[in-house]
């Protein structure tokens, strides 16, 4: 069916997005206490950026008409916890597309940053000390991805310069992708032994939740990097703290459990880790992303296309 009335609500000014349709009511709303107008009348949800679950489902109670969920990151953890309130039939699409330059430019970020030890010498700096020396090389290195989806593959097209030895890829399932074969998560105990270097690129899920435990890192090699651009509850922090205060593992993490990292939270001071406070994401690429994969979905929404990166239908 064509829908071309209606509300749509946006977290960025509807003029500041080319090619949106003419049909409908946008109202701006990124999360502020008052809504913008009747929930009831709103038919497509662009979700705000980087806000809390509890903002961002808050309104979904109250729309009744709603027939998309469009949110602006990759993963849609954070709004699950809503879907419960809607109506049979909702769909609820991520932002492919949107984060994987961004995201697997800062992992490659934090891989070299460690390796290299330039948080070492960051430090040195500040204190007028040289550190010079030999540091880890990303060449010749085995990498292992896991979760390997569009952000995954991003990943591997920008370590293919740097001469790894080995890149290899994981998944909730094997399949054959256009850089070579995916395993399946059932082959990780395997896997994770032979890699000097381990990317977690993986959604959220149940699944997923707790993966990089004590069983997982134990399986690791000594002085292997753990790298985690996916979400910070997908490693047990607790495990992984045992195993960087024994100094047998390395971690660069974008996200953490909790998150955001409070004052005094021990891995803040754990050795042989680099913190960055959840900027995978958030660049310069992201909002004009963003906003043509805005005007693309409502286009098609309003010719009664079916919208883009549907990942599940309420009901």
């Amino acid at each position: 069916m064509t829908v071309t009335t209606g509300d749509v609500w946006l977290p960025f000014p509807a003029g500041e997005i080319d090619g949106l349709p003419d049909s409908f009511r946008y109202r701006q709303w990124d999360g502020e206490d008052a809504f913008p107008a009747d929930p009831a009348d709103c038919v497509f949800y662009v979700t705000p950026y980087m806000k809390s679950q509890a903002v961002t489902v808050r309104p979904l109670p109250r729309m009744p008409a709603l027939q998309v969920v469009q949110t602006l990151t990759a993963g849609i953890d954070h709004v699950l916890a809503g879907l419960a309130d809607l109506r049979p039939g909702v769909r609820l699409c991520n932002a492919r597309g949107v984060h994987e330059a961004s995201t697997a430019e800062l992992a490659l970020t934090l891989i070299l940053a460690s390796l290299r030890g330039i948080p070492r010498m960051v430090r040195g700096q500040d204190r007028e000390e040289w550190h010079g020396g030999f540091y880890e090389a990303l060449a010749d290195r085995s990498v292992l991805i896991v979760g390997y989806g569009s952000i995954g593959a991003a990943v591997e097209d920008r370590l293919a310069p740097f001469e790894c030895a080995r890149i290899t890829r994981v998944a909730r399932s094997a399949r054959t992708a256009p850089h070579g074969p995916v395993h399946a998560l059932a082959d990780l105990p395997a896997l994770l032994p032979d890699a000097d270097v381990v990317i977690l690129c993986t959604p959220l899920t149940e699944d997923t939740r707790g993966l990089a435990g004590s069983d997982f890192l134990g399986r690791m090699k000594d002085g292997a990097l753990l790298v985690n651009v996916a979400r910070g509850p997908v490693v047990d922090t607790a495990a992984l703290l045992a195993e960087l205060e024994s100094g047998r593992l390395h971690a660069a993490l974008d996200v953490t459990d909790p998150e955001p990292l409070p004052v005094g939270h021990p891995l803040w001071h754990a050795p042989n880790v680099l913190i960055t406070p959840h900027v995978g994401g958030s660049s310069s690429a992201f909002e004009p992303r963003a906003k043509r994969l805005v005007a693309r979905q409502l286009a098609r929404f309003a010719a009664g296309q079916p919208v883009d990166n549907t990942v599940l239908i309420t009901g």
